[in-house]
């Protein structure tokens, strides 16, 4: 499932580019880590389905493909909008259902959890296969190695198994720091990790006694919402309409305490939930004054502090305790005790309807990125990379006439009713306001040109598209 913002680790982590799309210091995204996890625990054939916006399909297949593990099919359930774990976990069902009948065993992660240990990892799932194929629904629970009060807990009933397996007796919410202390010294807690383990049927069976509007609307949803396949992946995008009628609740809420089926695994593996920039930040080696930093910074006379940078130089003198993260269009600096808190800046740019809440200056597309580099009245400045092979939709725009020069590349060019030609780098073209036009990248190399837009209105709403490989005419 890969569905959540990630609203405390903004300014990287955005709508449009949501925690499991971060980087890690390694290099590789959170969400390449899970599909790489995934595809360790299944033998060659074995599918891996993914939920996750519709937005967000092309630039979870790039992740994807740079784990080069082609010994699996994947499968993606599309959402028009996020409605929680319960319709995504019931929709993945009945899809699973519909292909692989109701004994297959589904193991549920969120892309967005950190876990290093896939030896361990490995022997945990296959320890809640066995007690899945007796018909519980097996959730992990993660030993507290703190009183941690950002995170559920379960409390662990009677044994089922020699190896710690046991019945829940209940999941509790996220305690004060008293609790979380007594439920630490008892040793009968764990962490709610949100992942999971059950058959289609069994899962589907209490789904039908604790939530059976859910299921019916799921089922009737994935019914009307045929599967494609798209150049070796299966793509099912969830119908709109019937999608919006499901309750916005959580798999715990809907089942999960309800259910007298329930078991909980203990993890022997390491587990994070990257849940703020104080977790991020552990990921990176400390110096002799407990600093951490990822990127180009120079910490003077500074104790005790986190900095990312991404592209600039930061520099520090004379503090202690603060996260600093510097991106192209926003920089956030933050008390290092309170990193929860960097959600309620997110939560005011959305109530603003602010761009830095959505978007970064370089925003993905299928065929690349775009990253604007200037703008003002009347213009904006933008670098445009096209991926070898990829192409924009033939479109036109109403308001704006664009500029293109290549810097890098080859161009293939449609404007207007000409014939297609070629635009090498250091040439140029002209699209005027109300011309059909289509660039396409015909090399084997990234074609990278500026685009110099001028007109009465530029925003990205300005476009009517003819034709699309991509799927998107008419939008």
């Amino acid at each position: 499932m890969s569905g959540g913002a990630g609203t405390r680790l903004w300014p990287v982590s955005r709508e449009g580019h949501p925690k499991p799309f971060m980087r890690l210091p390694d290099g590789q995204s959170l969400l390449g880590k899970t599909y790489s996890r995934a595809a360790a625990l299944i033998p060659q054939g074995g599918v891996i389905l993914t939920v996750t916006n519709r937005e967000h399909y092309f630039a979870s297949k790039d992740h994807f493909s740079e784990c080069k593990l082609p010994h699996h099919r994947s499968h993606f359930l599309l959402e028009p909008e996020g409605r929680n774990t319960a319709p995504a976990i019931a929709a993945a069902a009945i899809a699973v259902a519909k292909a692989h009948g109701e004994d297959a065993i589904m193991v549920v992660m969120a892309a967005d959890h950190l876990i290093e240990d896939l030896t361990g990892f490995k022997q945990a799932t296959e320890h809640a296969i066995r007690l899945a194929e007796q018909g519980h629904l097996v959730t992990y629970g993660i030993r507290p190695t703190a009183p941690e009060t950002g995170f559920g807990y379960i409390e662990s009933g009677r044994g089922l198994d020699e190896e710690g397996g046991c019945e829940v007796a209940r999941f509790v919410e996220k305690p004060d720091l008293a609790t979380a202390e007594e439920y630490l010294r008892s040793g009968r807690f764990l962490w709610n990790s949100g992942m999971f383990c059950f058959s289609v049927g069994s899962v589907l069976r209490e789904l039908r006694e604790h939530a059976p509007e859910i299921v019916r609307l799921a089922d009737e949803c994935v019914e009307q919402s045929p599967a494609h396949d798209s150049a070796g992946v299966l793509m099912q995008e969830l119908h709109a309409d019937l999608f919006a009628e499901l309750p916005d609740i959580s798999i715990d809420y809907a089942v999960m305490e309800r259910s007298s089926s329930v078991a909980v695994v203990p993890a022997v593996f390491d587990w994070s939930d990257i849940g703020s920039w104080s977790a991020l930040s552990r990921l990176v080696p400390e110096d002799a004054q407990r600093n951490r930093v990822q990127g180009d910074a120079i910490l003077v006379d500074t104790r005790n502090t986190f900095v990312l940078g991404e592209s600039r130089l930061v520099a520090t003198v004379g503090v202690d305790d603060l996260i600093v993260v510097d991106t192209a269009d926003a920089i956030l600096v933050a008390h290092a005790d309170r990193a929860q808190e960097v959600r309620q800046v997110a939560k005011q740019l959305k109530l603003q309807n602010h761009d830095a809440y959505r978007l970064h200056r370089t925003v993905a597309r299928p065929w690349g990125t775009y990253t604007v580099l200037e703008e003002g009245p009347r213009f904006k400045i933008k670098r445009i990379v096209v991926k070898p092979g990829a192409s924009l939709s033939l479109q036109m725009h109403h308001h704006r006439s664009e500029h293109w020069i290549v810097v890098q590349g080859m161009a293939k060019v449609i404007n207007g009713g000409d014939e297609p030609r070629m635009i090498n780098t250091n040439e140029s073209t002209f699209i005027p306001a109300g011309h059909k036009h289509r660039l396409e990248n015909p090399g084997v190399i990234d074609l990278v040109m500026i685009e110099v837009q001028s007109g009465e209105y530029l925003g990205e709403d300005d476009i009517v598209r003819f034709d699309d490989k991509y799927g998107r005419a008419g939008c």
